[in-house]
């Protein structure tokens, strides 16, 4: 840049020389400088100085676009290396000066000096000493002492020939890397990320610089890697606003950096934006600008930064705690917390989902946990999954949604019973369904970073492929602490093709679920009860002694009672409303949920019951869970435990307990010695005969009957509700039935009844049970309606009680069997009876029945004709009876009678026969 000739020609003898200090902020040519003052509450003002009396050659300038027809221009000679002297010797340094002119322009010319005070060095003379600026003679005064030192120095490097007075042409050829390589990326990938010199040439704002890269003389933009700082946006008018701490930004980094010589790591280049991490001998600038709020982190290029993104996170956090410039409204997201809080450790208890856990706390208390930033799987479409429910009730999130199952599976075997780490990010505030429907609810999530042994579960998940990573608004500060790491490891999933990731087909998972399904029970209760001790998951706790279990072999779901033990009851809701918890049944429950919940157990199938549950026992880790129950005083033994190897070992779990008197056993009064003798000597067979009217009898010969003492109060209800629907009857297929449903059904007498609805195979065929009768039918829809209230079971209970024959075996024969029902159906079907209670079987009480007029016992009847066999009790105060009955089998036996006809079939070959001893 020259000097003007007019304009140093001769000096204003109206301005007074004043000396004034600065520092050097930027050099633009070998004879002009910019100056700055010192920084007080902001960027200081600056003023260009120029030096007087001497020219230097002029930097290359690039055409304005405003002007299509202007034209670059080259470097002068010697212009570059005059500009880096003074760069170089004077960048950043204290200097005073004295302005000699001043144009009406505005433009500057003085004397410069190095230091406080004149006595240092001059500028000017430098210059011209080392060739690199040229004297402006015109209009030289002889008596300026000055001016006669610089011409002195010139015609001294002349002789020398220094400089631009020696052979050289000292033109050095700067590039603009953007307009020279076709392809910056892979300009910088051959530099392999090693540092490279440079000098920074320019500062558009805190995080974006123009640098000269050496020794090839690239220009390049360097945006920095991993941050961003407030930025200056231009109006429409071409005026630029600063967003707050803009300027200050850009001050922070002019400061440090501009003309200073540093080293850069060239990082990457997406979609030709160059990153980068600057290096100076005074620190890493991206770090001090975070550190000092400047800037803040961004995602999209923290990855690539060199340094490690932990300690640009870490320079942020720390800003944040202090809440400096950008931040100084920052609140952080657990600020609220205590630090107890905050960081925890807690015992899993449940994996809810593949992003969510259920712990329990050191108070007892449980709590569910969200794994910060990452997503479940979830499939295709997922906005449109709530619509779908209801077409699809056996929609199943876990199996049916590709790599849920194996998220889930990963996180129980992992963490499920084991203690880990939990330290709080953030808490995500519940949300509520908008007008426009677009915004599901979601309560309150408590979103945390989970390790066990060190390691991270939600990376662990993310690597697998079993997870993806949440991507936020870049001012959105809710997000893990370990976010990066969680980036990193979603990008090795993608490129290893795992999980979610991967292009192979998607595992399937057909697990049949049987809970309520007795026809499908049926079919694999001999399969569990052959297998003996099978490999089970606990899926679901309903209760104390009632769970789900999933069976990994045989790939279905099955509801399972424990056998052998008395456990309290929870509180249901009942056809008469909602029944009230038994006591300790809570307590019951939870023992069971954190002994077994999602572990791998053993059961051993036994039974089931008729409504398609299995009956058994269920072992962890060598323990059995009934007599785990027991022991804990959260159960009772059951009588039908009598039959299996554990029985002893529950009563020798049940005594301690008993005489602890806790829990259950709290209200327990032990009868005295003598007492317990005469129950003993009193504990006969109780013969208590009521009447009954037998209504229905089943294949399974058990029969269904109505108490006599009532059936005047049912012949009531029926003649005033048929009054009523005579009156107001249904509306055909108004009725929308729905399982367990008590409603009115037309039977085929064309009369209406009181029943309940089983199953619901189509609107043409329902399954129902007439509740006063016993009987069942399969019906359509439209001969369904609506109980009216008043006719509830409430006002009236169910009359029809199922019971079985006690004493007796019926018959596996089919044709043995159907021998059997027809007698009976015969002998005692719609006709009165009278009823006593032996004991309790298995899915209801077992009776024997007596003829009304003969009092002759139907049971024993049937054991006469060798029709039926015994079914030898063990009780004491029973044996009166089987002995009877056995007295009977043996004569029908001799006469060879029915089943008897070919002698005892209960021989070792009689299996194939379908007979058991």
């Amino acid at each position: 840049m020259a000097s003007s000739a007019a304009g140093q020609a001769q000096t204003n003898p109206s301005q007074t020389l004043s000396l004034q200090r600065g520092i050097v902020k930027m050099v633009l040519s070998g004879c002009a400088i910019i100056v700055r003052g010192q920084p007080r509450g902001g960027p200081p003002p600056e003023r260009q100085i120029n030096l007087s009396n001497v020219r230097a050659g002029a930097l290359a300038r690039r055409a304005a676009q405003s002007q299509p027809d202007a034209k670059d221009t080259p470097d002068e000679p010697w212009a570059f290396q005059a500009r880096e002297y003074l760069r170089k010797k004077m960048i950043g340094k204290e200097i005073c000066f004295t302005v000699e002119n001043k144009t009406p322009q505005g433009r500057e010319y003085g004397m410069v000096y190095l230091g406080k005070d004149t006595t240092g060095e001059n500028i000017a003379e430098s210059l011209v000493a080392e060739g690199l600026a040229s004297v402006r003679r015109e209009g030289i005064r002889g008596n300026n002492p000055d001016q006669v030192r610089l011409c002195d120095l010139e015609d001294q490097s002349k002789s020398a020939k220094k400089g631009m007075w020696g052979d050289g042409a000292g033109i050095h050829t700067i590039r603009d890397l953007k307009y020279t390589i076709e392809n910056p990326r892979h300009f910088i990938d051959s530099l392999h990320q090693k540092p490279v010199n440079a000098v920074i040439e320019h500062v558009r704002d805190g995080a974006v610089v123009r640098a000269l890269l050496l020794p090839d003389y690239y220009l390049v933009t360097v945006m920095l890697s991993g941050i961003k700082c407030p930025s200056f946006k231009r109006e429409p008018d071409g005026q630029e606003i600063p967003e707050p701490f803009a300027a200050e930004a850009k001050f922070f980094t002019e400061s440090r950096l501009l003309q200073r010589d540093v080293q850069i790591i060239l990082e990457s280049c997406p979609n030709q934006v160059i990153l980068g991490t600057i290096l100076h001998p005074n620190g890493n600038i991206t770090e001090l600008l975070l550190k000092d709020g400047f800037a803040r982190c961004v995602d999209w290029s923290i990855a690539v930064y060199t340094q490690g993104a932990d300690k640009l996170r870490a320079a942020e956090r720390s800003a944040k705690e202090r809440k400096v410039r950008i931040w100084k409204d920052y609140v952080a997201p657990t600020a609220n917390l205590d630090q107890k809080d905050k960081q925890f450790v807690a015992k899993v208890m449940q994996i809810v989902n593949a992003d969510a856990i259920v712990v329990k706390l050191n108070s007892g208390e449980n709590k569910t946990i969200h794994l910060s930033s990452i997503r479940p799987p979830r499939i295709e479409g997922e906005a449109n999954q709530e619509k779908n429910k209801d077409k699809d009730k056996r929609f199943r999130p876990l199996y049916d949604i590709p790599y849920m199952f194996e998220a889930r599976e990963f996180l129980r075997k992992k963490l499920t019973g084991k203690k880990v780490n939990v330290t709080v990010d953030y808490i995500r505030a519940a949300t509520t369904v908008t007008d426009t429907g677009t915004t599901p609810s979601f309560p309150e999530r408590t979103c945390s970073t989970v390790t066990i042994g060190g390691i991270n579960i939600a990376e662990a998940l993310v690597s697998k492929g079993l997870a993806t990573v949440i991507r936020y608004r870049q001012d959105d500060d809710q997000r893990s602490s370990h976010y990066d790491e969680l980036l990193a490891a979603e990008a090795r999933a993608i490129k290893n093709g795992k999980g979610l990731h991967s292009k192979k087909e998607v595992p399937i998972h057909r697990v049949a679920d049987i809970s309520g399904d007795t026809q499908k029970a049926k079919q694999f209760l001999p399969f569990l009860q052959r297998a003996g001790r099978s490999e089970a998951v606990v899926e679901y706790v309903f209760s104390g002694s009632r769970l789900k279990l999933y069976m990994p072999k045989e790939t279905c779901l099955i509801t399972f009672l424990l056998a052998g033990i008395d456990c309290p009851r929870g509180s249901r809701n009942t056809a008469g409303g909602i029944q009230d918890a038994e006591p300790f049944s809570d307590e019951a429950c939870l023992f069971t949920k954190e002994l077994v919940l999602q572990r791998e157990v053993e059961v051993e199938v036994e039974s089931m019951d008729k409504a398609g549950n299995f009956i058994g026992w269920l072992h962890i880790d060598g323990l059995n869970l009934s007599v785990a129950l027991v022991e804990h005083a959260l159960s009772k033994v059951h009588f039908t435990a009598e039959r299996s190897s554990y029985y002893k070992t529950l009563l020798s779990a049940e005594e301690p307990a008993r005489l602890k008197k806790e829990k259950i056993w709290s209200n327990y009064e032990e009868q005295p010695t003598e007492e317990v003798v005469q129950v003993t000597e009193e504990k006969e067979r109780i013969a208590s005969y009521k009447p009954v009217f037998v209504t229905e009898i089943t294949d399974e010969l058990h029969f269904y009957v109505q108490d006599v003492e009532t059936g005047t109060q049912l012949e009531t209800l029926m003649e005033t509700m048929r009054s009523e629907i005579a009156a107001h009857p249904p509306v055909e297929g108004s009725y929308l039935p729905r399982r367990g449903d008590y409603c009115i059904s037309k039977f085929a007498d064309g009369e209406w009844y009181r029943a309940r609805v089983e199953k619901i195979e189509s609107p043409a065929k329902v399954h129902v049970f007439y509740i006063d009768y016993g009987n069942r039918e399969l019906v359509p829809s439209t001969r369904l309606g609506a109980l009216p209230p008043a006719f509830n079971i409430r006002t009236l209970s169910a009359q029809a009680t199922e019971y079985g024959f006690a004493y007796i075996q019926v018959p596996q024969d089919e044709d043995a069997r159907a021998d059997v029902v027809d007698s009976i159906v015969r002998d005692i079907q719609n006709t009165q009876c009278l009823l006593n209670v032996e004991y309790m079987g298995g899915s209801c009480p077992h009776v024997t029945l007596q003829f009304t007029d003969s009092k002759d016992d139907v049971g024993l009847g049937l054991v006469k004709q060798g029709m039926v066999m015994v079914d030898v009790r063990k009780e004491k105060h029973l044996q009166k009876v089987v002995k009877e009955y056995l007295i009977a089998q043996e004569s029908a036996k001799a006469a060879r009678l029915n089943l008897w006809r070919y002698g005892d079939f209960r021989a070792d070959d009689a299996d194939e026969f379908g007979y058991k001893r």
